[in-house]
C-alpha cells in the first residue's frame, strides 16, 4: 500500500508541474503540451494533481472537457479506490 501512495503522490507532483510548464509555455506561446498528454497523466493517477493546475494556474478553465471531465475521472477513481483497496 505504500508502493502505491508513493506512486500516486509523484504521479500528482508531476502532473501538477507538467500544468505548470503548460501554462508558462501558453504565455509565451512557444510549443505545447498535448491535450492527449495532459488526460493521460490524469488516467494514470495524476487527476488531482491536473485538476489542482487548472485552479491553481488558472489553466484550460474554459475547455469543458477539462473541467467537467478530470473531475469526472477523480471521481472513478475514487470509486475503484474504495471499490477495490478499502475493506
Amino acid at each position: 500500500m505504500d508502493l502505491i501512495k508513493s506512486y500516486l503522490l509523484l504521479i500528482n507532483i508531476i502532473s501538477l508541474l507538467v500544468m505548470y510548464m503548460d501554462k508558462q509555455r501558453a504565455k509565451r506561446r512557444k510549443f505545447r503540451i498535448s491535450e492527449k498528454s495532459l488526460f493521460l497523466l490524469a488516467l494514470l493517477g495524476g487527476s488531482v494533481g491536473i485538476f489542482l493546475g487548472i485552479h491553481l494556474f488558472h489553466h484550460k478553465t474554459k475547455h469543458i472537457k477539462f473541467t467537467v471531465g478530470i473531475p469526472m475521472i477523480i471521481i472513478l477513481q475514487m470509486y475503484f479506490i474504495i471499490r477495490y483497496f478499502i475493506k
